[in-house]
């Protein structure tokens, strides 16, 4: 698929060479979800990226899953990551191949001008090019917002899932 332009956004595809510029993103996102489930416990925001990063990095390297980032100039200002599953499933109609928009995060100043539903086009095209038809995504719990943004979109809540936090685990 080729990249989504505005008069100020471009969206396009980036490899495990564009990760690295995700941090304050990811970062950016991880903090919010703490804002909006304040009573979760969460992991420091250093280890919380560690990981991330590394899920990111080994699902590009062995094609699970596509970046697409949202650029103004040459600042990121936005990115989604969608992960890449085969195999149907076994409690819903999906296809053979599906998908799970995994991660999302705009930039705090750029959030409200749209960059969200520029990104979430992106995956619809991308999927749409790839033969996949089917997406999910998990919201965090209070984060109203997003939930609103992805029904909007045509996603519907299909499981609730629920946490047991045992010891902590510190990298």
């Amino acid at each position: 698929m080729g990249p989504i332009v505005t008069s100020e956004t471009k969206v396009e595809l980036g490899g495990t060479d564009c990760v690295d510029e995700l941090r304050s993103l990811w970062l950016a996102l991880h903090r919010h979800e703490r804002t909006v489930a304040p009573t979760l416990p969460f992991v420091p925001d250093d280890l919380s990226w560690r990981r991330r990063r590394s899920l990111y990095l080994r699902w590009l390297e062995l094609e699970q899953g596509f970046l697409a980032l949202a650029r103004n100039r040459a600042c990121v200002v936005g990115y989604v990551f969608v992960r890449l599953d085969e195999g149907s499933d076994d409690t819903f109609p999906v296809g053979e191949r599906y998908a799970e928009l995994y991660s999302l995060s705009v930039a705090p100043a750029w959030r409200g001008r749209g960059i969200g539903s520029l990104l979430l086009d992106f995956v619809d095209s991308e999927l749409a090019s790839r033969g996949i038809h089917d997406l999910s995504v998990a919201v965090m719990v209070g984060n109203s917002g997003a939930q609103r943004l992805y029904e909007r979109r045509g996603l519907q809540p299909a499981e609730i899932v629920l946490y047991r936090f045992g010891s902590a685990d510190a990298d």
